[in-house]
């Protein structure tokens, strides 16, 4: 009996050792698996955008801009010894392609940070997933709210939202321009209904009514109805929950129809070259808003010029918004991990963009904070028209 008793101490003790070497493992791999893809001397950073789809004029440049920041920061030795390792994969603006490249970078390359993806649905639809493996979402290529709220830790947005500019934009054009029939003409998705939501908040806080709607799908390329509806309900303000394409063939639509008694205004969906460029002046008179003001080279300033510059003269070609989007993301990453210091880890991560306060990004276009309870760097915005194919800043910063 007393061998047995020992026996059964002993399969006891043992059970313990083994229960203790167990409880050690998870936890020390789950320590690994939250931190994954940062060493002594590589950090590496993802990025899923179009490359080669329907919105590739601003992806691709965000990722040459990006790389050139990149580039930079290691030709300079990096931070505490390690160097930024950039991988980016093609998602082409589609949600299937964007979850294979969000998982291919989460759990082949093992990223510890995305940065700059781009596309509000393509963002929503990886989100859960990588959130769950502790990887931090910064400063995606979209202006939805959802890219921050609701809050979460491992969440960050540098700029104002669609929300925020499309209530700061009817605001400005009732205030400044006497405008009172405000209606929308916006794209049958989630994007399209972030406009819709921020016009009606905004009316409601000003006593106002919304008087007429109109949607359309991505794909339309007729807008003749949704035109006529809107100027028949005698709209003298068109608030566009739309994105170039969509936003440039309505409003050639109304010229077309010599419908002059009315102002549309867009958001930073639209806030592209490409829009305010169309040939023959056409797009003259639309409004737009966006988080930063993008140089134009013969009025920027000289730090803009020498950015310019450096950025032809790497990729042989000239910069557009993109750029300037994936240059100042990069540096803001760039920022948060000299701050979080040698001992880097996502939580020494978070801590460091938590105390970033008044971050001037490096063209000067935007200052941006954040703290413990603030994942949105800004809600300020830049009010633009569109006068001899460029965008000319109206007012700004201001917000609603």
């Amino acid at each position: 009996m007393e061998d047995l008793f020992k026996l059964m101490n002993k399969n006891i003790l043992i059970s313990m050792k083994s229960f203790f070497f167990l409880l050690v493992s998870i936890v020390f791999s789950t320590s690994l698996f939250a931190d994954q893809g940062i060493s002594e001397t590589e950090i590496l950073v993802g990025m899923h955008t179009d490359i080669s789809g329907p919105a590739s004029m601003i992806g691709k440049q965000s990722v040459d801009g990006a790389n050139m920041r990149f580039d930079e920061f290691n030709q300079q030795g990096g931070a505490h010894g390690r160097l930024v390792k950039f991988i980016v994969e093609d998602h082409q603006y589609t949600v299937p392609r964007a979850v294979q490249a969000a998982n291919k970078l989460l759990r082949k390359d093992k990223v510890a940070f995305m940065l700059g993806s781009l596309g509000t649905p393509m963002n929503n639809a990886v989100m859960t997933d990588q959130l769950s493996m502790n990887v931090p979402n910064l400063f995606p290529l979209t202006a939805a709210r959802s890219m921050f709220d609701p809050f979460h830790k491992l969440k960050f947005t540098s700029g104002s939202t669609y929300y925020d500019q499309i209530r700061t934009g009817v605001k400005y054009l009732v205030e400044n321009n006497n405008r009172s029939n405000v209606c929308v003409l916006y794209e049958d998705t989630d994007f399209g209904q972030e406009i819709v939501d921020g016009v009606k908040d905004q009316l409601a806080e000003m006593g106002m009514p919304l008087i007429e709607m109109a949607s359309a799908k991505p794909t339309d390329t007729d807008f003749t109805a949704q035109i006529k509806k809107l100027q028949n309900a005698g709209c003298d303000v068109v608030a566009m929950g739309t994105i170039v394409r969509t936003t440039i063939l309505p409003f050639m639509k109304s010229k077309e129809i010599n419908w002059t008694d009315v102002d549309f205004v867009s958001t930073a969906a639209s806030y592209y070259n490409v829009v305010a460029e169309q040939p023959n002046g056409v797009m003259n008179g639309l409004y737009c808003l966006n988080g930063i003001v993008f140089p134009y080279y013969d009025t920027a300033s000289p730090v803009e010029k020498e950015w310019w510059d450096s950025f032809k003269n790497k990729f042989d070609y000239e910069p557009n918004t993109g750029a300037a989007y994936g240059y100042i993301f990069a540096d803001l990453f760039i920022e948060a991990i000299e701050r979080a210091g040698q001992d880097l880890n996502i939580d020494s991560f978070v801590s460091a963009m938590e105390s970033i306060v008044d971050y001037v990004d490096p063209l000067e276009t935007s200052t941006v904070s954040f703290s413990e309870t603030s994942r949105q760097g800004s809600n300020v915005s830049y009010f633009f028209q569109v006068k001899d194919e460029r965008f000319e800043v109206i007012s700004g910063p201001i917000s609603y």
